[in-house]
């Protein structure tokens, strides 16, 4: 039986998280969150799952004219940073309402339903089937014909990429499953849990010599 906890837990590692990232990665990763951002329909409901720090609800008011967002992020110190980073930037995004929940997808109420999902490097922290339970979770947030932009690592077919992909990715499950309690150990295949619930995917784009993927992808209509 597996001691590895089912949710990471990233408290410890909340104020040096940007750091990190920015470390490895330069702007890779915040280039690929904001990648489809002015997708994001005006007024719409929108839901962040895991948005960390804060940086991607300032990018979404500052790109985007959302109606309302709900910032659900399972770390109360991210939750924390991420409501000093808005104090701080000034930005109640005019029109838009913000709120900030500690929780993850189970704590969505019945009632709750969305034009945008934002999944930005969230389902790649789990294991295969517990991604896909997440993803069927979100999917019945998500109203018909909603957006979904979902920004993660992938790993690439082409085995000269591999061969820096694979220890790249071997030392961040390692490194973060240490520090946070992830459980998982390797990608989900991203394309096939969105592929089994009928998502169509409008646009891709590719950062980090393809590490780094940002895509859109479409919930089927009636």
């Amino acid at each position: 039986m597996s001691l590895v906890p089912s949710f990471p837990n990233f408290n410890g590692i909340a104020p040096l998280y940007d750091q990190l990232a920015k470390g490895v990665y330069g702007s890779a990763q915040l280039r690929a969150q904001q990648q489809y951002l002015a997708s994001i329909p005006e007024h719409a409901q929108v839901l962040i799952l895991g948005g960390g720090t804060g940086w991607i609800l300032t990018e979404v008011l500052r790109l985007a004219r959302p109606g309302h967002v709900l910032f659900l992020e399972a770390s109360e110190k991210m939750v924390h940073l991420a409501k000093e980073r808005l104090q701080k930037k000034s930005q109640s995004g005019l029109e838009t309402q913000v709120e900030f929940r500690v929780g993850t997808e189970k704590d969505l109420g019945t009632e709750e339903k969305f034009h945008v999902v934002l999944t930005p490097f969230v389902l790649d922290l789990f294991a295969v089937e517990q991604a896909r339970q997440m993803v069927q979770t979100l999917d019945q947030h998500l109203l018909t014909g909603g957006l979904w932009l979902h920004t993660d690592f992938q790993e690439s077919d082409s085995w000269f990429k591999k061969i820096w992909q694979q220890p790249l990715l071997w030392a961040m499950y390692r490194f973060f499953g240490w520090v946070s309690q992830v459980p998982a150990r390797r990608l989900p295949l991203f394309r096939q849990l969105f592929q089994e619930r009928g998502y169509t995917l409008e646009e891709e784009t590719d950062f980090y010599g393809g590490f780094i993927c940002a895509q859109q992808y479409r919930k089927p209509g009636p």
